[in-house]
């Protein structure tokens, strides 16, 4: 195939995109979105929540699609703390979302370009139950996005949902919309005066988070997860406390066995999740031996 030629299949393929939502205050969510290693937006989409908008993603090169990826970063978010994460996502062929809640199974649901449901109607009543939606008035509204319609796309589909979950404080930025391409999403979250960006700086230092406009956040910067000094000095270790280990076994354990499905089903998103885990609760555990050592 000639260059002239993949350029314009390359125009041709369906645009894909996501949005990251997390029940958290943007501080909590931070120190785990740059374990992600991937370039993002953070912005606030309501008094409980936050949104992810990632500046690009592995499914840009085909690498993996997007629903596999964002699954993924999803667990990688949630799992050993309490707050749930709700992967929005789309592709052209098809669009919808995936709730992540610590150790629970993932569950979601999908509908094709046309918006016809391709997911089953237990999936919703899970999804609605772990957000403790109205188990009447909500889910009376969700179980008719798993009906036929033939005026309805999968945007306006994943829109329905995302308009029953104002009941649960989700209020996104104007812009941010299911179904948009990447670059317009991105510059919806610029124009907010909170965005914060997150950096692929795997280190996590001055660079690491900076305003939308690149300029280093002015406000209260929280804290990254602990990493230990190389020179082991003590102003440069954060204290933790004696309960740190254990949330770190819990990643390390939840960790490993994602990253092995990863690697036997050759999924990039799987094996990132797993491995950031895993290099999450070492850190954490390597931490606390040397704040708190033995005797």
């Amino acid at each position: 195939m000639s260059t002239e030629q993949s350029q314009v299949a390359e125009r041709a393929r369906p645009e894909s995109g996501a949005l990251l939502l997390c029940r958290a205050a943007a501080r909590s969510v931070v120190p785990d979105a740059r374990l992600l290693h991937e370039r993002m937006l953070l912005a606030r989409a309501g008094d409980e929540w936050s949104v992810l908008v990632p500046e690009g993603g592995p499914w840009r090169s085909g690498t993996d699609p997007v629903d596999r990826v964002v699954n993924g970063w999803a667990i990688a978010l949630t799992v050993a703390f309490s707050w749930p994460v709700l992967a929005l996502w789309w592709d052209g062929e098809r669009t919808g979302f995936t709730l992540a809640t610590g150790f629970c199974r993932p569950v979601g649901y999908v509908w094709l370009a046309d918006g016809t449901p391709a997911g089953t109607e237990e999936a919703m009543r899970t999804f609605a139950g772990r957000l403790g939606l109205d188990p009447v008035l909500d889910m009376q509204a969700l179980d008719e996005l798993t009906k036929p319609d033939s005026a309805a796309d999968a945007s306006t589909r994943l829109r329905g949902v995302l308009a029953v979950l104002t009941h649960a404080g989700v209020s996104l930025p104007p812009g941010l919309v299911p179904g948009e391409n990447a670059d317009g999403l991105l510059e919806a979250a610029r124009l907010q005066p909170d965005t914060r960006r997150i950096e692929a700086d795997e280190s996590g230092e001055k660079s690491g988070e900076k305003s939308a406009a690149g300029r280093p956040d002015g406000t209260a910067a929280p804290h990254p997860a602990p990493r230990p000094s190389r020179a082991g000095g003590p102003s440069s270790v954060p204290v933790v406390s004696a309960a740190v280990p254990v949330p770190a076994l819990v990643q390390m354990a939840a960790g490993l066995p994602l990253a092995l499905w990863g690697l036997r089903h050759r999924s990039g998103g799987w094996i990132v999740a797993g491995t950031l885990l895993l290099a999450q609760g070492a850190v954490t555990l390597a931490t606390h031996t040397l704040t708190h050592p033995r005797g």
